[in-house]
């Protein structure tokens, strides 16, 4: 191993004399260099290695690489590049290499090499580098499209990209992503293509020599690899996404066209295609002599949205589903929240709005999520009878849905009509139990502040014997806090006796009865080392700042100190895991002053 690692050390030796003959680095500084690589090196030839050491022998290179440069800058020498930097970054390459033989399955690793190659200029390696990896990672079609994209911008190698897009494809011959790259490279391509020519005419050179076929000019690879892609993929959302790639490109008008009419012509089954044409009115020229006042405008927007609405019509006729439904209310929606001046136009919206909204209800066809859009629009506009009838028709469409039920009852509660409590009791007999904890919430909420208190303590008592333990241990936190509020401590205390045997049982149930207890003008210190004694039995064994709390209290005015040691020592006893280090560290901070 000494000998591999001697050998390496003076295979340095002229770059390192070139660096202090130039004057970039002192003696004193190569001495350190020579004496850290060393170290380096052999960290890199034990028998096992780590992949950190690695790492850290190639960001020294780099650091190296960096400080040259400065101070190349520095003292404004730029020669000798040949014998200083290139065996340093072929020293980083080769290191690099080794790494990534090793651990072959770290893509960070790959890529770091990727990054270095491309900031100090050394192109003509990432393609080995990216050949290297995909020979190992050929399952990632990310890394095909980076490599594809890297062979077009870094080295302007359009064959290159070209070759790795239908390798990619070889392996991966479903993937969008990849088709989608690829017809935008080829689009790219062609527009670079059409630059170069345009130079050329300009600058009046004989065009003999270059060869710009008018197939390819226009954009016919592209089309190969449109109708390759819709052969295999046959999703109108992938086919919009290529007339948007399309899109982008000044040239592409004939394309764009024959994607537009192979749209309409096979994928007239999809809610999208629709979409995407009814939105594309919105783009349609407006009248020019009225667009001069804002009533002028806002009269050309009204007739594109029309014009909108009719593509959505004719698609609602035709493919009668949720998710046609769904597009459509989701432009009305859309088009109702933009903001103008008009009101007009705003009444126009909100009426479109609120018809789209009620076909789709009555078709039973409206998304659950459109409910409350459908509620906010009603009640901005005063609607309370409108608003009632839609939060009632909305829990009899999502019967089980505890979302539904929650907005429907928050609704009827505001406007304060139907018989809430009868709702309520509807509402929990259908939803799930396990998910009906926002509806307990709901109902304590309004039954507090709207039932008699012997009513609202019924509702308690109901929720208390729930079989889902969230409720039960929400109802009995809630009903705590109850108490104290309508009957003082008395009751609290009262409340807290009754419910502190009976499972499950929260810790916040537990911590709300001690800070009642300690907010007393005179608290009764066997009433609150009860509540910490109750609660050390359910979580004593984890929570290690109930223990602390208790100390606390007992070092507090009040407290008997000497009860600590054999609090501490029952911690120390009940605890486990790394509840018994943490408590142990908070105890020694306490005892020190710093808790």
């Amino acid at each position: 191993m000494a000998e591999v690692v001697q050998q390496r050390i003076e295979e340095r030796i002229p770059e390192l004399e070139q660096l202090e003959r130039v004057g970039l680095f002192t003696q004193k500084e190569v001495r350190s260099i020579i004496k850290r690589v060393t170290a380096l090196e052999y960290k890199l030839h034990r028998l096992i290695i780590k992949k950190e050491d690695f790492i850290a022998y190639i960001q020294y290179e780099i650091n190296i690489l960096e400080l040259v440069k400065k101070r190349r800058t520095h003292i404004r020498y730029q020669f000798k590049r040949e014998e200083i930097e290139f065996p340093i970054i072929h020293r980083i390459n080769s290191i690099f290499r080794r790494a990534t033989n090793k651990w072959k399955d770290d893509v960070q690793l790959w890529f770091s090499h990727v990054a270095f190659c491309k900031k100090w200029a050394t192109k003509s390696q990432i393609s080995k580098v990216f050949s290297s990896m995909l020979a190992i990672h050929s399952d990632k079609p990310a890394l095909w499209i980076m490599a594809a994209k890297s062979e077009l911008e870094d080295r302007n190698s359009s064959e290159s990209a070209r070759h790795l897009f239908l390798r990619a494809l070889r392996f991966h011959p479903d993937n969008k992503k990849v088709y989608k790259e690829y017809f935008r490279m080829e689009l790219l391509h062609c527009e670079k293509l059409r630059r170069q020519k345009k130079e050329l005419e300009l600058a009046e050179m004989d065009l003999g020599e270059y060869e710009f076929s008018p197939e390819i000019l226009s954009g016919k690879l592209a089309e190969v690899v449109y109708s390759n892609a819709t052969g295999k993929i046959k999703e109108a959302e992938f086919v919009i996404s290529l007339l948007t790639i399309a899109a982008i490109f000044d040239f592409t008008k004939e394309l764009q066209d024959s994607i537009l009419q192979d749209l309409q012509t096979n994928y007239t089954e999809d809610s999208l295609t629709w979409d995407f044409m009814a939105k594309r009115e919105l783009e349609a020229p407006g009248a020019g002599e009225e667009l001069t006042s804002a009533k002028g405008r806002a009269s050309d927007i009204n007739r594109r949205e029309e014009r909108c609405c009719q593509v959505y019509e004719e698609g609602v006729k035709s493919l009668i589903t949720e998710p046609m439904w769904t597009c459509y209310a989701t432009f009305c929606l859309e088009r109702q929240k933009r903001k103008t001046n008009v009101q007009e136009l705003k009444e126009k919206r909100q009426e479109r709005a609120l018809g789209v909204l009620q076909r789709a209800h009555d078709s039973s066809l409206l998304k659950e999520a459109y409910y409350k859009n459908w509620l906010q629009i009603l009640f901005l506009s005063g609607d309370a009878e409108g608003a009632a009838s839609v939060a009632m028709a909305a829990t009899e469409r999502y019967s089980q849905s505890v979302s539904t039920w929650r907005l429907s009852l928050q609704t009827l509660i505001q406007l304060g009509s139907g018989d809430i409590a009868r709702l309520f009791q509807d509402a929990l007999t259908r939803v799930n139990p396990k998910e009906s904890l926002p509806l307990w919430q709901l109902l304590v909420q309004w039954s507090t502040a709207n039932q008699s208190p012997e009513e609202a303590e019924a509702v308690f008592k109901r929720g208390l014997v729930s079989v889902v333990a969230a409720v039960a241990m929400e109802m009995k936190e809630s009903y705590l806090n109850w108490s104290f509020s309508t009957g003082g401590y008395k009751k609290a205390r009262k409340t807290f006796t009754s419910l502190q045997e009976n499972r499950p049982l929260s810790k916040t149930f537990f911590t709300r009865m001690i800070e009642i207890e300690k907010e007393q003008e005179n608290p009764k210190m066997n009433s609150l080392r009860d509540c910490y004694e109750r609660a050390l039995q359910e979580f004593g064994t984890t929570d290690d700042d109930l223990w602390l709390q208790y100390i606390q209290v007992e070092l507090g005015p009040g407290g008997q100190p000497e009860n600590c040691g054999k609090i501490h020592w029952r911690a120390m006893k009940f605890l486990e895991g790394e509840s018994v280090e943490r408590f142990t560290s908070k105890h020694t901070l306490l005892q020190t002053g710093h808790l």
